[in-house]
This record gives C-alpha cells, sequence and structure tokens, in this order.
C-alpha cells in the first residue's frame, strides 16, 4: 500500500503541473485576444450618431443661426430656440447656421454638421447646402436670406425626435475660414432642430487625417451676453409665472432682465412647457431662466403635472419640497402649491397654519400658481384656493402672487371676500414670463391695473415695514406698473 501510494502522489504532482501550464496558456490567450475586443467595443455616452472629440477631432458650435418663413417673410428669428425645415407652397421655412472654424492645418478627414431634433420627426428630412456668409442674426429675414452657394451636400430621408441628426458637409470645408449651411426641405414633411439658444445646439465637427497635428480651440462667441447684477442693499424677490416654451424666445427676454437684477427668483408655476418634462426643463427653462437657478425659489403649476406626480419639476430642482417657506429679511415667505389637495383639511393646510403661528412676521407674502382672483378670460377666479387665501388674510399678510392666467394683473388690498378693503391682502397676477399671452375679460370689482400686451417680471423690493412693486417689460414694451405699500 505504501509503494502504491507515492507512486499516485507523484502523478498527481505531474497531473497538476499540467493543469497549471494549461492555465497560464489560457490566460495568455485571453490576454492577447479578449482585452483588445473589450477595448475596442467600450461604450461611450455620446448621443446617437455624434462623434466624440478625440486627439485628431475639434467641436465647433455655431455662432450664428436663424430661420426664415415665407408667409413672415419680414420676421426676424435670431433668438429663436428653435431652427426649422419645410417646403409647402407660400409657407416654406428654411434655417442657416454659421460657424467660424480655427487653428485647423493639415488635411480634412471628414466635417459633419451635426442638429438635435426637437418634438417634430421627418420621413423625408431637410438637405443642407452652403451659403453666402453676409448675413446678420439679427437682421436676417425670409426677404434679405443669404444666397446658396452650392447643390445639396447631403440629404436625409428620416429623422428621429431627439436624436442628433448628421450631415457630411466635408466638401463644403477647406480649412481655417467662416462657413454658412443652409437647411431647406424638399418635402411638406417638416422637422424642427434646436438652435444655438438651447443647450444642444448646431455643431461643426472637423476630423483631421492621422498624423496630422491637432488644432487649438478658438471657442465661438456666446449666444446671448449676461449681464453682471446691480449691487444694492435692498432686499429682492423678482419673477413671474408661465415661462419657458422651446416654440418662443420672450422667455429668454425675461431671462435678460433677471440677469441686470439681484436678489431672489420666484416662479410661480408652469415654468416649463407643454408638460414640465425634465427633457422640457433642460431643454427650454434651463437655457433661459435656468442662469438663475442657484438664487431660484419656485412653486409648480398644472403643465407640471402633466408628468405624473411633476416628476420632471422635482427632478431639475433636486427633489425640492412640495411647499415651504423661508426668510428674506423681515420677511416670511411661503412658496405653496396649488396643483395638490388645498382643501381646509390637507396635510398643506395643516403644515401652513402651524407655520404662521411658530413664525408671527410683520410682514408676510405667499405665492402659488392659481390665482383665487383673476380677471382673465381662459382661467378666471378659482374658487378652491379660498381656504388658503383667507388663512392669509387673517393672518394679517401683505401679498400674494400668482401666474395661470398669461397675463398682469394687480388687485387692490382686499378681505377674505375679495372686496377692497385698507390694510388688506394685495394679490399680483403675473403669468408674463414668457409662454404666450391670454386676453383679459371683465375686471374683477378689486381689480386697479390690467395688461395683456406685455411680457415681463414683477420686481419687489422688501423694506422691514413695507414694499415697493415694479412691472418691468422686455425691451421694445411701454407698459409698466410701480406703487408701494406698507406692512400691516
Amino acid at each position: 500500500m505504501t509503494g502504491n501510494y507515492g507512486e499516485e502522489e507523484i502523478l498527481n504532482k505531474r497531473s497538476l503541473k499540467i493543469k497549471t501550464l494549461i492555465f497560464i496558456v489560457l490566460l495568455v490567450i485571453l490576454a492577447v485576444n479578449v482585452i483588445p475586443i473589450m477595448a475596442v467595443s467600450k461604450p461611450n455616452n455620446t448621443p446617437d450618431n455624434s462623434v466624440p472629440e478625440t486627439a485628431s477631432s475639434f467641436i465647433f458650435r455655431a455662432e450664428a443661426d436663424a430661420r426664415v418663413e415665407e408667409h413672415n417673410p419680414a420676421l426676424n428669428t435670431g433668438t429663436s430656440r428653435y431652427l426649422e425645415a419645410i417646403q409647402v407652397d407660400g409657407r416654406s421655412v428654411e434655417s442657416y447656421i454659421r460657424f467660424t472654424v480655427s487653428g485647423i492645418s493639415g488635411v480634412i478627414q471628414s466635417a459633419r454638421l451635426q442638429v438635435y431634433s426637437t418634438t417634430d420627426a421627418s420621413d423625408n428630412g431637410p438637405a443642407v447646402y452652403a451659403a453666402d456668409n453676409a448675413w446678420s442674426e439679427a437682421d436676417i429675414t425670409w426677404n434679405h436670406r443669404p444666397a446658396r452657394l452650392s447643390g445639396a451636400s447631403d440629404n436625409k430621408d428620416s429623422t428621429r425626435r431627439y436624436n442628433w441628426v448628421e450631415y457630411d458637409v466635408t466638401a463644403l470645408i477647406r480649412g481655417d475660414g467662416t462657413y454658412t449651411f443652409a437647411l431647406a426641405a424638399d418635402s411638406n414633411d417638416g422637422v424642427r432642430f434646436y438652435s444655438r439658444e438651447s443647450v444642444n445646439g448646431p455643431r461643426l465637427v472637423i476630423t483631421l487625417a492621422s498624423g496630422t497635428p491637432t488644432p487649438t480651440s478658438t471657442p465661438a462667441p456666446a449666444a446671448t451676453p449676461t449681464a453682471s447684477p446691480t449691487l444694492s442693499n435692498d432686499i429682492v424677490l423678482v419673477g413671474a409665472g408661465d415661462i419657458a416654451t422651446c416654440e418662443r424666445n420672450q422667455d429668454e427676454m425675461t431671462a435678460q432682465l433677471l440677469d441686470g437684477i439681484q436678489g431672489t427668483v420666484f416662479t410661480v408655476g408652469d415654468n416649463a412647457y407643454k408638460n414640465g418634462t425634465y427633457q422640457e426643463y433642460i431643454e427650454c427653462y434651463d437655457p433661459g431662466w435656468g442662469r438663475h437657478k442657484s438664487r431660484t425659489k419656485p412653486s409648480p403649476g398644472n403643465h407640471e403635472y402633466n408628468t405624473t406626480g411633476a416628476a420632471g419639476y422635482y427632478q431639475y430642482f433636486e427633489n425640492i419640497p412640495s411647499y415651504y417657506a423661508y426668510d428674506l429679511g423681515a420677511w416670511r415667505i411661503y412658496a405653496l402649491n396649488s396643483e395638490i389637495d388645498v382643501s381646509a383639511s390637507s396635510p398643506q393646510v395643516a403644515w401652513l397654519q402651524t407655520d404662521l403661528a411658530a413664525n408671527p412676521s410683520q410682514c408676510v407674502l405667499a405665492y402659488w400658481h392659481k390665482p383665487r382672483w383673476a380677471s382673465g378670460e381662459n382661467h378666471g377666479s378659482h374658487p378652491e384656493m379660498q381656504t388658503i387665501w383667507e388663512i392669509f388674510y387673517d393672518a394679517g399678510a401683505e401679498l400674494v402672487i400668482n401666474g395661470h392666467e398669461h397675463n398682469y394683473e394687480r388687485f387692490a388690498e382686499m378681505d377674505g371676500t375679495g372686496a377692497a378693503v385698507s390694510g388688506g391682502l394685495r394679490e399680483f397676477v403675473v403669468g408674463t414670463g414668457g409662454a404666450g399671452l391670454y386676453p383679459l375679460g371683465v375686471p374683477l370689482p378689486a381689480s386697479e391695473v390690467r395688461d395683456d400686451s406685455t411680457f415681463g417680471v414683477l420686481k419687489l423690493t422688501l423694506h422691514a415695514t413695507g414694499y415697493d412693486w415694479e412691472f418691468i417689460p422686455i425691451p421694445g414694451s411701454s407698459f409698466t406698473d410701480s406703487g408701494s405699500g406698507s406692512c400691516h
């Protein structure tokens, strides 16, 4: 037994050595063959059809873009958030995009124009052409659009929503210089793309041939210069409601008003149209009012709740509470939610009453979306907000700010029934942030000032025992409103 056991032990040791050798060989084969495959097939997070910036590629951002409309031949859209291309008799739309390329030396392997499609898809997309550079973003119209200088460089069949569309423009790029591209459709199945005023604006990707020195970057000018806010010792609360849509540019104009006003920014709901999705916040709200996100105290509107649970709103504003309060100097400020339960037995009302009792202040202001009182034709007054209105009136509060009606209205100080009284609660409706305007109807008895033709923001300067208000219109508008009040 002892002899046989020794022979068996020798055989086992030899078998172990052979197995070890085979294992090492397999590891070598794995390193040589599999690991390079893994490296080559490593996924990236770049959008569909886009080209990541590499050692031999460079991305240039558009320095100017605009669409022109045949049925509005004198219309300029240089600050609009979207481009468009469609061919319809008498109503065609074309778009023009200009880039300045610099720092390129060597052989260009490829050049690609990339544009990001919006909510509009097409089964027969537009073609791209070279066009004359002699145009200005502020002046281009259908009647004064640049001439095409080439045939179609590339033409697309279908485009998908929320996707990068890429055009081969290699034949049009010769090196450093300025280049204008025209997007023109050959069908009535139109498509929209985001303009340079949006996050995913047009870009030109140039890839150099292998061995060519990498270019140096020359950034394109910013789309909209931002003014530094003026400094003051005053406490300022400024904002509006019914704000951003990718189909208009007035929200950018009201955002530019905020650029020059210090203080805290409020929103009174319907901040991102049409459904308050996270993508609409990123694409439509963020490029304008989003510049002031860090100093914004928002509230939601009914359009936010077109998305289940207002998920886009809460994601964008980083899970801010549904309703909350904060202090600005001597003022207690309440940001409420008119889109959830506001009945007398609701958790929101119970919280409000508790907070008012725990934080007695001489000066109190509240804002939410749907107004208790409004003279607008589209929505009018909202009786469901009566409980909250009476709570603030009974507490001796000074101001309520709302939106929902896309117009401006200032009321006299009112009592719990909406009748004008001395020492009452004053309401402002400021649905003038940029998302279109609604007509006014028959004025309510306590309505003092109304306007349905002007976009703008309401600026409140808060003092220890009173306040000043000023409605600031966008450039080109003449309506304004201002005055002062005292805390009770």
